[in-house]
């Protein structure tokens, strides 16, 4: 599609600030970081797990780690109000610091690392990696670190070493995904001190870290048109940055008359199953929503009224149909980039779609004007899941999944349709709205 032919609702203001988005956030501590900068600019305002909530009207969020709950209460909602909640993640597959980093071989200074979520280790070799995360201090805060320029590199073997290398790589991930950072004798706590250092804190303060790499190439667009759009963590900063643009949109345009209350739940550790203190499989919504509740007055019947009315979108990544391995993907569902929104569908409920939720999805992008496409795996091919049914299962609330359509899904740097994330972010503004 040509520049001229594209359609009125693109938005490139939203995919610029995407962008921006993507480079400000390599890990989840730095996304919900990134987030509630938004949110407070939309009167927001950050409220601690620790203190009595009030029952006021507006918006307000929590953070915990790498996860982040926001809500906007409207002036006149009631106890018994439900939920329009958008479910996303913060996490993205990479290469992430062990507790001994220092470490080396055959005269070069290296740091080791392990692999976490489903990582296409390939795409990880002969890139520029930076480093970022949190370091723990020893007065218990945390301090946020991000360098963001070529610090290490997983080199590939040459080709002259590996002749068979195009009939199949093989890679061990103990053995082969070490980056380098330079040459020289191994000095153990010297990666950690350079890391506090850039931190601006000294290093005997630092007494733990989550520390990660990731690829310092910018986000950009991608082709002739410049309707692609490339790069890193986009499964799924995508769909928190689109709910947070929601989010922020319905609290500023009008939200005193909304029949529901929005919410953004966006998770740490979907990739490795979300079982954590800040995962979906975590109380954490849910004790949320139940507080929401009881600040402004509810009782146990109000909570199950409550929760009784709330449906929640999950929004993660889907896959697009890939030109090199069509073979692949199910014959009569292709979703293509720039096609809209996706409503992923799984009969073994590895999504929580259902009719009744298809309904609400499509409600939502009719409201908001935007297309929207359906994706169901190949009967042949293992489908993957989403925090949809872990949410639908843990809080027993109506929840559809669906996503936006992408070719490398967990690679390094991944692939979408420059006009998608507007277009979702306006189904997920209409989902809100109710």
């Amino acid at each position: 599609m040509s520049t001229a032919a594209r359609p009125a609702y693109f938005d490139r203001t939203h995919t610029d600030d995407l962008i921006a988005y993507l480079s400000a956030a390599p890990s989840p501590y730095h996304a919900v970081a990134a987030s509630a900068e938004r949110l407070e600019k939309a009167g927001f305002r950050q409220v601690r797990e620790t203190d009595a909530w009030g029952a006021e009207a507006g918006g307000r969020y929590v953070v915990r780690g790498g996860a982040l709950i926001a809500w906007y209460v409207p002036a006149g909602a009631g106890p018994e109000t439900p939920f329009r909640v958008v479910g996303t993640h913060t996490d993205s597959p990479n290469l992430r610091v062990k507790p001994i980093p220092d470490t080396g071989a055959a005269g070069w200074r290296q740091v080791a690392v392990e692999i976490y979520g489903g990582v296409p280790l390939n795409t990880w070799l002969d890139r520029d990696l930076g480093i970022s995360g949190r370091l723990a201090l020893r007065d218990g805060t945390a301090r946020l670190v991000l360098i963001d320029e070529a610090l290490l590199r997983v080199p590939q073997l040459a080709i002259h070493l590996d002749r068979a290398v195009n009939e199949g790589l093989k890679l061990d991930k103990q053995r082969h995904l070490t980056p380098i950072w330079g040459i020289g004798e191994v000095t153990e706590g010297s990666l950690v001190a350079y890391v506090a250092e850039r931190a601006g804190v000294p290093a005997e303060d630092v007494v733990g870290w989550d520390l990660m790499t990731h690829d310092v190439q910018p986000p950009c667009y991608l082709g002739k048109d410049r309707e692609l759009l490339a790069g890193p963590r986009l499964d799924n900063l995508l769909s928190v940055h689109a709910g947070t643009a929601a989010l922020a949109a319905v609290a500023t345009e009008g939200g005193a008359g909304l029949p529901h209350i929005p919410v953004l739940a966006a998770f740490d550790h979907e990739e490795t199953g979300s079982e954590s203190d800040t995962g979906a499989q975590s109380p954490l919504l849910g004790n949320v929503l139940e507080r929401s509740v009881y600040a402004r007055g509810g009782t146990v019947e109000d909570r199950a009224r409550a929760l009784a009315g709330t449906v929640c979108l999950s929004s993660d990544m889907g896959h697009a149909v890939h030109p090199n391995y069509s073979e692949r993907h199910e014959p009569g569902h292709r979703p293509m980039p720039n096609g809209g929104p996706i409503l992923k569908v799984n009969v073994n409920n590895r999504y929580a779609t259902d009719g009744l939720g298809r309904a609400v999805f499509a409600a939502a992008c009719e409201k908001a004007g935007v297309p929207w496409q359906t994706f169901v795996s190949n009967n042949a091919m293992p489908c993957g899941t989403t925090i949809g049914p872990i949410t639908a299962a843990r809080l027993g609330i109506t929840t559809v999944d669906c996503g936006i359509a992408a070719l490398s899904m967990h690679s390094a740097r991944e692939l979408c349709g420059a006009d998608d994330p507007y277009l979702l972010a306006g189904a997920l503004k209409a989902f809100m709205e109710g």
